[in-house]
């Protein structure tokens, strides 16, 4: 009855640890939830990846997610609703925490493997962009829809999105289009593209390496052969296929305003169906999701490829901070994940009475220096 019961507890944890060969194998284990991220997950992922850091018996780490449907969703969106409708100033801990956990998996000395099989999205980009080797199959789907609930793209997405180009970087991040495991492959979001099949056999593999002596270098030559295919075919990227009106719409000097009148502009011309679908899509985006956070994103994402990552991590919390606070958030996730309605009533509604300062406002610390609750990342101990 013990080992029921044992065998129970070990389902029901949220984050499932292992190690195979001197791997650690971390599953982020919510499948009913697409492996959404609690804040009690984030603490144990944190907890974990120190303990892997610090352990001279663990080499390399792996992080999945259980079941066939997704690596991660993202964080637990209606629980930090629900935080901040009853005034539990919690919420913020998430993100603050959150963030330490994605920062620490960037700055990670040892190789990790993200399996981005299924949904990853939001927080789940945080964790799997931090990875050396990012694998994504014929089910990935990855985006950075926080525009659509009145939030920005964060978890780190001010730099890792900057891997593209600008104007590839704000059509993903203004948005929230969702991107297939062949599109992450060429916006350099990923570094593989495996059927999803092979990732079923890959602790076999793994248990195979000869680890004797292996440096990191070493290691990571080994790890890309436990997952790269005999036959390595990349599927076809649709995507691929508008990288020129892109490139033309999504102009770095371009405003939110001046993106949207020339896509409305481009409309009105004949198009291939499909063209017309991509341009319908995208104009639909840009007319539907927070009018602020589309503004605030849009000089976020420009700001971020100047910066270092610790400090687009402070500039995001900033900005989250005011998103919660003061701005469309809970009325994003009220329209579209509670209410379900799909008509968010956003202040100000429209694009052309988005201020400047209120811009500037959102992009504004609202801590001084030293008193940022992440004034620590990235600064070398004296």
């Amino acid at each position: 009855m013990s080992a029921v019961v044992a065998q129970q507890t070990a389902d029901e944890r949220e984050v499932l640890f292992r190690v195979v060969n001197r791997v650690a194998i971390i599953t982020l284990n919510r499948p009913a939830a697409l492996n959404a991220l609690s804040h009690e997950m984030v603490r144990e992922l944190a907890a974990l990846i120190e303990r892997c850091r610090t352990d001279s018996e663990i080499d390399a780490v792996v992080l999945r997610g259980a079941g066939p449907k997704g690596f991660c969703a993202g964080g637990d969106v209606r629980a930090l609703y629900a935080m901040r409708q009853r005034n539990d100033g919690g919420w913020q801990q998430f993100f603050i925490d959150e963030y330490r956990l994605d920062y620490a998996l960037h700055t990670f000395p040892k190789p990790i493997v993200a399996l981005l099989d299924g949904i990853a999205m939001g927080g789940g980009m945080g964790l799997g962009q931090a990875a050396r080797l990012r694998i994504v199959t014929e089910r990935t789907k990855i985006a950075m829809p926080e525009t659509r609930i009145g939030f920005l793209p964060d978890v780190g997405a001010t730099r890792f999105l900057g891997a593209m180009s600008a104007e590839l970087e704000l059509y993903v991040g203004l948005t929230g289009a969702t991107l297939t495991g062949a599109e992450a492959l060429l916006l350099k979001l990923a570094d593989l593209c495996v059927p999803s099949e092979w990732l079923d056999t890959f602790e076999e593999r793994l248990s195979r390496i000869d680890t004797t002596g292996l440096g990191a270098d070493e290691w990571m030559r080994a790890l890309r052969t436990v997952f790269a295919p005999p036959c390595n075919i990349v599927p076809h990227a649709g995507l691929a296929a508008f990288m020129q009106p892109i490139l033309r719409h999504f102009d770095r000097r371009s405003g939110i305003e001046r993106i949207v009148a020339s896509l409305r502009q481009d409309l009105e011309r004949e198009h291939p169906r499909e063209m017309r679908q991509w341009l319908q899509a995208t104009y639909d985006a840009m007319t539907s999701h927070s009018p602020t956070m589309l503004h605030v994103t849009r000089e976020a994402l420009l700001r971020g490829r100047q910066m270092t990552l610790a400090e687009c991590f402070r500039m995001e919390l900033g900005i989250v901070t005011r998103a919660i606070e003061e701005g469309d958030f809970s009325e994003g996730v009220r329209a579209h994940l509670v209410d379900r309605d799909r008509t968010p009533r956003w202040a100000p509604a429209t694009l052309a009475e988005v201020r400047p300062e209120r811009v500037r406002h959102f992009l504004a610390s609202p801590w001084r220096e030293a008193a940022h609750p992440l004034a620590d990342l990235g600064v070398q101990p004296h």
